[in-house]
């Protein structure tokens, strides 16, 4: 097994896989839904960076085991207005709240989960999903979410794996 830093060239969650590009050159390596699912999500947002384990197979180099993941770099990313006038710390250092998605629509852009425990949806707008490293989510799905009041309601400001909640 070998050690690959690189970024996700595409995943579609649909399909149940995709392909990442490795920093170091060399064929797309195959990333299969159950191995990013055994990292705790569902999907991957497209130029994600991520660094895996990977095997060689007659068909080619796949990955067996993520490691992590890192949002995608995007200049041309949108600042959500509920974020515009708040402080970035003041959102990184917001709790985790473990939550399951109630329904997400891709096509839409937005979505809602609720938090354990509370009764209230929370918002969840696609752009959210992007900058922090995911495509799609499924209804049932376990998250940990950075939760905000937003000019709307109560609004996902960070969406994380759900073992990032029983880390922090």
């Amino acid at each position: 097994m070998y050690r690959v830093r690189g970024h996700v060239k595409w995943f579609d969650p649909a399909k149940g896989y995709g392909f990442v590009v490795s920093d170091d050159g060399g064929p797309d390596i195959l990333l299969h839904v159950n191995v990013l699912r055994n990292f705790g999500q569902s999907s991957v947002a497209d130029g994600a960076g991520i660094e895996i384990m990977t095997h060689r197979t007659d068909r080619g180099v796949q990955a067996v085991e993520v490691v992590s993941i890192d949002p995608p770099e995007r200049a041309d990313s949108v600042m959500l207005a509920d974020f515009a006038e708040m402080d970035p710390n003041e959102i990184a250092h917001a709790p985790l709240e473990a939550a399951r998605v109630k329904w997400f629509d891709k096509s839409k852009g937005f979505g809602f989960a609720n938090v354990f425990g509370r009764s209230e949806d929370v918002f969840l707008h696609i752009e959210v999903l992007r900058r922090s490293g995911l495509a799609d989510l499924q209804p049932g799905e376990a998250l940990a979410m950075r939760v905000i009041d937003g000019k709307r309601g109560r609004m996902a400001a960070q969406v994380l794996a759900w073992e990032s909640a029983l880390n922090d």
